[in-house]
């Protein structure tokens, strides 16, 4: 049954009944530190920059819907149905050519007609030969051989025949994927309740061997994949499978190495930290690595009431404050409790030692996370590096300009958090198309990721926008808040120093990616339950970038307030220049249902074949030029599961202004692009129940689609897991184990592999 949504002005504002306290991720994940009075650009302008268009008209769909269980074996839930005939698979994209998946609230994995969908890597699933075969009743360890949890980004490093790097093979590669997290019940949200035979201990202390689990099913996965015949499977025993957990070492570059601020009692000479956490979305460099983005970290941590005073109320007090550890701020999953090991003390992030550097506790830890880490999918044996030059933050994806030789390259960046930025770092050195398979993958990263500017973004409310520099010259000296030493502190503390120039404050910046023709770059703005329609000057005022305020209400009558289902925002670089410290934006898409107000939601205006909410994954085929994106949504989920669609988008400057009108002293202009049609949108795909769809890659010829399952079934209550395997009646989801795959009901994250049943490219 449709939806309904309400959205009506009280004495001309719009109403906001109460904050939407979680959209998908537990609020206390999406910290909410940006206290900054940066402001909102809410000028109202007379004109704007002329507009164009790109996209012309497009045919009708050729399929009718079909749903499709994902299974890991030959034999489908569901005869596919013979497939027309194939549209030529050459050149990029005019219009899509399958119809559009329905919303739908099945447990199982929908996609269109003439598609098949199968399970190839999921959450335990060993990496080689002497790790048993996943039992999937909690009882299972050895997890630092085995697939880690929460499957979220991921990119594709082809292999040849021999086994050597290549670009242009589609049968044989390297994925890089990461295990962002685990499945835990707010509010006690300690145990991953699935990891464990019962449940797990929701209360402190953990045990020291549910610890050692939660530790270890964290951080990234490289796994051979291969294609033999029509049908792919991972590897195992391959030499390029491997895992990063919590406790890898790895090296820190860049502008931060060995600074003050990253000395702790592992590092002494702050060099190196341990692990990577919370890995979310991915990127790859133009020289053919992996790059592997730290979101929200910080909530692993503890720091106990009485540590302001243990500092002296010194600096870092500030700095902690703005990432979200105040003092007395318990840890997420009690990972300090399993005992007086270093693997554990080190979640203490407090000053409990007597030198005056850090190098006896762990004061400094909590400033290792939070970065852009750069692997070598090629190179089992080498370091991971996290290129400090890139910024600290709870960083999602990091997408490239278009290389250009002689021209610097730049990554571009977001903050998941409500109220943060959206970042981009230009290189020092300039684009050597030499470079494109060197030698040294890691070498070549330093080259290009070690050295260089870090930007912060202003969006002006005439569609123009600046990237503020993030240096001490820079820093505007009437800034008091905090007192930046060199360019390492301002790199590991970026957030303040975005704070310092005045960037503009954004709705939950997750992924971006770049046209692989227009170099335009894009951004998802998943939502912002603090956005109020509240007068010009307010933190949580809407602007022109995110300009949305609105109440929605369920089924239920639950109501929900702020940006619910969030936007696409899409920016081009000053004279299509990397280096450009100007730019011009509008927004692609705007997330909501179709019934919704096209005057004050619906402002793209999405039909009930393409409607969404909250944006999240990101990604730009390179074979068709289609533009991908995919949900974690908790604001529509009572109509359907979380998504992918796939679209043709047009540029930046295709469509019109917009003016919000929301009283007689609040009024807000956006920008908004073309509107789609039914052949440049459409949902491709419906997840099984409470997962999110993240992670996309593909083969080179783009017949080979791999995106990634989140964790299904996340609203089972752990009290269900704890009554034992045999209440798994009671789990919201059983997936993949009721498409065929693996041992047991629990649910699993897992990576998925879909491909045309005519064997032609995806979209096509």
């Amino acid at each position: 049954m449709p939806r309904s949504i309400r959205v009506s002005c009280v004495n001309g504002v719009l109403p906001m009944n109460r904050p939407l306290v979680s959209l998908r991720r537990p609020q206390s994940e999406e910290e909410d530190s940006n206290r900054s009075d940066n402001p909102h650009f809410v000028a109202v302008l007379a004109a704007r920059l002329s507009r164009r268009g790109l996209l012309g008209s497009a045919a009708a769909a050729l399929f009718t819907g079909l749903s499709l269980s994902a299974c890991g074996s030959d034999d489908e839930a569901t005869t596919p149905s013979t497939p027309a005939t194939p549209t030529p698979d050459t050149g990029k994209l005019s219009k899509l050519n399958f119809s559009a998946v329905s919303k739908g609230l099945a447990d199982t994995v929908v996609v269109p007609a003439g598609y098949t969908a199968s399970v190839i890597y999921a959450l335990g699933d060993p990496l080689n030969s002497a790790t048993t075969a996943f039992k999937n009743d909690g009882t299972d360890d050895s997890f630092e051989n085995r697939a880690g949890d929460h499957h979220d980004g991921m990119e594709w490093f082809g292999l040849n025949a021999a086994g050597s790097a290549s670009t242009t093979a589609n049968d044989r590669a390297v994925l890089g994927i990461n295990h962002e997290a685990t499945t835990d019940e707010s509010p006690t949200r300690l145990s991953s309740f699935f990891l464990h035979a019962n449940g797990g201990t929701p209360t402190l202390p953990r045990p020291a061997f549910e610890v050692d689990k939660e530790l270890a099913i964290h951080g990234v996965s490289f796994v051979e994949v291969k294609k033999t015949g029509s049908t792919w499977a991972y590897v195992q025993n391959s030499t390029f499978n491997r895992r990063f957990t919590t406790l890898t070492d790895v090296d820190l570059t860049g502008p931060a190495a060995g600074n003050a601020l990253l000395i702790t009692r592992y590092s002494t000479d702050g060099s190196k930290t341990r692990g990577t956490l919370n890995n979310c979305g991915t990127g790859k460099t133009p020289w053919g690595t992996f790059l592997t983005g730290e979101e929200n970290w910080a909530g692993y941590f503890t720091r106990p009431t009485g540590d302001n005073a243990a500092r002296g109320n010194d600096k870092s007090v500030t700095a902690l404050n703005r990432y979200g550890r105040t003092e007395g701020t318990a840890s997420r999953h009690g990972w300090e409790s399993a005992g007086s090991d270093d693997q554990y003390a080190r979640w203490i992030n407090a000053r409990t030692g007597t030198s005056t550097d850090g190098s006896d506790d762990y004061r400094n830890e909590l400033n290792g996370m939070g970065w852009i880490v750069e692997m070598d999918a090629y190179a089992p044996s080498s370091r991971a590096k996290k290129r400090t030059g890139l910024g600290r933050f709870a960083h999602e994806s990091a997408a490239f300009s278009l290389p250009v030789v002689g021209q610097a390259l730049a990554v571009y960046m977001g903050d998941d958090s409500r109220g943060e930025y959206i970042y981009k770092f230009v290189s020092n050195a300039s684009w050597s198309a030499a470079d494109a398979e060197p030698a040294d993958r890691l070498a070549t990263g330093a080259k290009y990721l070690d050295s260089g500017t870090l930007y912060v973004a202003k969006f002006n409310s005439d569609g123009t926008g600046t990237w503020l520099p993030l240096t001490l010259a820079a820093i505007p000296s009437s800034y008091t808040a905090y007192s930046f030493a060199d360019q390492g502190d301002i790199c590991i503390n970026a957030r303040l120093a975005a704070d310092a120039v005045g960037a503009t404050r954004m709705d939950r910046p997750e992924w971006c990616a770049t046209h692989p023709t227009t170099g335009e770059v894009y951004f998802t703005l998943t939502n912002n339950s603090n956005r109020r329609a509240a007068p010009t000057g307010s933190q949580y005022a809407p602007d022109s970038a995110n300009p949305r305020a609105y109440t929605d209400v369920k089924n239920a009558g639950t109501t929900q307030s702020g940006n619910v289902n969030g936007h696409i925002v899409r920016i081009k670089d000053g004279a299509g220049n990397a280096a450009a410290t100007t730019f011009t934006w509008d927004v692609y898409l705007f997330g909501a249902e179709a019934g919704a107000s096209s005057q004050w939601v619906n402002l793209s205006g999405l039909t009930s074949d393409n409607d969404f909410s909250s944006p999240d994954g990101l990604v730009f085929s390179k074979s068709t030029g289609l533009c991908w994106f995919q949900t974690d949504d908790g604001a529509y989920t009572d109509v359907t599961n979380c998504m992918m669609l796939a679209g043709i988008p047009g540029q930046v400057g295709d469509g019109a202004r917009k003016t919000l009108a929301y009283s007689a002293t609040l009024s807000v202009d956006t920008y908004v692009g073309a509107a789609p049609t039914e052949d440049t949108l459409k949902r491709f795909l419906v997840g099984p129940v409470g997962c999110e769809i993240t992670g996309l890659v593909e083969s080179p010829d783009g017949k080979s689609m791999f995106i990634n399952i989140q964790h299904p079934g996340e609203t089972t209550a752990m009290t269900a897991v704890a009554a034992g395997d045999p209440n798994a009646a009671s789990y919201t989801s059983q997936w993949p184990a009721n498409a065929g795959y693996g041992a047991g009901k629990r649910p699993r994250s897992a990576t998925i592999v879909i491909t045309k049943n005519d064997g032609g490219r995806i979209g096509t």
